[in-house]
């Protein structure tokens, strides 16, 4: 590590650097840092000084403060990918071994909760499944499915990629959903599945997906806040200067 100097940059800056170089090179996520005791005195500076340097980098998020065990390495995030893939193939992807945890799984009236196109006193599958990569839990998913599209779908094995069974035993490709995002705070039912604390903050996706115009899917999953991020392209368009807006143009 460098040494703190007297000089005109402040201490308490000095050791936020140092910090910030141990937390982004030399430590994996998730590991802890010194105390604040050790870190007083090995760079012979005042606690409160290493409380403003820890704190900053905490609201930075590169550090994460756990109550009675220390303060740690932020989690790496995983950049969510908005496009159609199961989660099981988007960890392989990125070098992670997924696994899957069925928790139920059998047949409910959704009524209006589910948008499947089923009549008010229709049953449709209820499927809930927690979801981790590398051992680690990541996700909590709650979905109901198609009885008319995956007829028997609750003697499947469901530890896997769903969508590879829709396509395996079905024949089905779903080629279209609709996702809606937004963000919420973890209830003691998702806290515990997750292994977080109720109230920590989680990313929430509502996915609707089709086959050929079938509503087959609709699922909601909660993301760990601190594990998953959402990263989007955006390019400034014109309204009505696509390749399709001339008059008359043909669809």
């Amino acid at each position: 590590m460098h040494e703190i100097v007297d000089g005109p940059k402040p201490k308490h800056a000095q050791l936020r650097e140092i910090l910030r170089r141990l937390a982004e090179h030399d430590l994996a996520p998730g590991s802890p840092i010194p105390s604040e005791r050790d870190l007083a005195e090995r760079f012979g500076v005042s606690r409160i000084t290493v409380r403003a340097a820890v704190g900053q980098l905490v609201a930075e998020g590169l550090l994460t403060r756990a109550k009675g065990r220390g303060t740690f390495t932020a989690q790496r995030r995983y950049d969510l990918q908005l496009h159609l893939t199961s989660f099981t193939s988007d960890m392989v992807t990125r070098g992670l071994e997924p696994s899957t945890e069925v928790i139920s799984c059998g047949e409910g009236v959704p009524g209006g909760k589910a948008a499947l196109g089923l009549d008010p006193d229709e049953t449709a599958y209820r499927l809930v499944r927690l979801r981790r990569a590398d051992g680690a839990p990541l996700a909590l998913e709650r979905g109901w499915y198609s009885p008319h599209v995956l007829p028997e779908l609750d003697r499947c094995d469901l530890t896997g990629s769903l969508y590879e069974i829709i396509a395996a035993r079905y024949g089905v490709q779903l080629d279209h959903a609709r996702q809606t995002v937004w963000a919420e705070t973890a209830d003691g039912e998702t806290a515990k599945a997750l292994e977080v604390r109720k109230g920590s903050p989680l990313l929430v996706f509502r996915r609707v997906a089709s086959s050929q115009g079938r509503p087959t899917e609709d699922v909601t999953s909660w993301y760990r806040g601190d594990l998953y991020q959402v990263t989007m392209q955006l390019d400034r368009t014109v309204p009505g200067s696509g390749p399709n807006s001339a008059k008359g143009g043909t669809t």
